[in-house]
């Protein structure tokens, strides 16, 4: 399936359309669970179309067209599910479309007035933009970069065997660890923040950074970005008001990790297989990295 990106819908819609309904922040599926979430059939949108209060055209999928809309209430037939819930279910590209559509949505919700100034800002024609018209100030979608850091290293006095630093949030799903995590502040560069971070998270000190690949992350706007780094020195001293747990882990023996829905799980796991070690055992539990 190919996605191309657009702002303006075409002048000729296509046949069957699909579309992203949203309330209070969690996605619209159908209410029978045993029902695939699928397009839909244009002009109406189904039941979405009398109830949209906001709706932004995302691109075309293929042959369809998609769709992003807020409504007040789910209308029957169909029900609430928290977005990352939701995103599990899905593949690529479904699953980046419907992150896609809740952060412009929660764009357009949080810039109905100018920050500059507090008027009412208008939609542009044409661009992903929301204009003052008394100031001028001029607000897009934007994203926050994160960094994601997997730190390894080799067990001393055992060649080719080696750890995993791991840990863990109080918000997270119990027993699941993951990688180190945080957001880039200003005038940082995000090998910048890795150092900054992974001291201040546990302790230690890292080298040979490695860039794995990035992924959207709209919870609720983030744009993360992972390495892997060798550990160089230092004892694990975590972070006590953001680290719950952190441990060296035998890439052989490694506790419930995030699964691949999100990068983090894709990144520990290609990691070991590097490193030389065996599949990690998968896990099903949502987490937040």
């Amino acid at each position: 399936m190919r996605f191309l990106p657009a702002v303006l819908p075409p002048d000729s819609i296509s046949g069957t359309c699909w579309c992203f309904a949203f309330v209070e922040g969690q996605l619209l599926l159908p209410a029978d669970e045993t029902v695939s979430f699928a397009p839909l059939a244009p002009p109406s949108f189904g039941a979405f179309e009398p109830l949209a209060e906001r709706r932004h055209y995302l691109g075309r999928l293929d042959d369809a067209d998609c769709w992003a809309l807020a409504l007040p209430e789910a209308p029957p037939g169909w029900r609430r599910s928290p977005l990352r819930t939701a995103m599990m279910q899905f593949g690529e590209p479904l699953m980046a479309l419907a992150g896609r559509a809740a952060q412009i949505l929660e764009w357009d919700r949080t810039h109905r007035h100018c920050g500059a100034c507090g008027t009412p800002t208008e939609l542009q024609p044409g661009e992903r933009a929301r204009r003052c018209p008394a100031c001028g100030h001029t607000a897009y979608p934007r994203v926050t970069p994160a960094m994601m850091a997997l730190v390894w290293r080799e067990v001393a006095g055992r060649p080719h065997t080696h750890e995993l630093l791991l840990a863990r949030s109080p918000h997270y799903v119990p027993g699941v660890y993951s990688a180190l995590a945080g957001f880039v502040e200003a005038g940082e560069s995000l090998e910048e923040c890795i150092h900054r971070e992974v001291a201040e998270e546990v302790g230690v000190r890292v080298a040979d950074l490695r860039y794995y690949g990035s992924q959207s992350w709209p919870f609720p706007n983030s744009l993360m970005v992972a390495f892997s780094a060798r550990w160089t020195d230092g004892d694990i001293v975590r972070q006590e008001a953001e680290i719950e747990d952190a441990r060296w882990f035998p890439i052989d023996a490694l506790p419930k990790i995030p699964p691949r829905f999100s990068i983090s799980g894709h990144l520990i796991r290609d990691t070991v297989l590097a490193l030389g070690g065996p599949e990690p055992t998968a896990t099903a539990a949502p987490v937040n990295r």
